[in-house]
């Protein structure tokens, strides 16, 4: 009786030294799977601040092409998915 009870006690120590042993692994796993969620999160942020500044930069472009009547400036919008009114449709109606 004795010797089987030691048999089932190793078995058992045996069978939780596996468990942390992949308890150790998966957790590592984790830390380096949180790392690269923590880049991505800081990437998106720095996206979502730069829209305001960009949406900025395409008005103050889109105005100067227009005052200007800049074509040069208005082919490099319209490559960029930025179409501006033409000269006419900016024009006042006259009375």
């Amino acid at each position: 009786m004795k010797m089987k009870s030691k048999l089932i006690l190793t078995i058992l120590s045996c069978l939780v030294l596996l468990l942390v042993i992949v308890n150790i692994i998966i957790g590592l796993g984790n830390q380096s799977i949180q790392s690269e969620v923590a880049e991505r999160q800081q990437i998106i942020a720095q996206t979502i601040q730069l829209e305001a500044l960009n949406r900025q930069l395409i008005n103050v472009l889109a105005n100067l092409a227009l005052k200007t009547n800049d074509e040069q400036l208005k082919k490099i919008l319209a490559a960029g998915g930025i179409t501006l009114p033409s000269a006419s449709e900016t024009a006042p109606a006259k009375k």
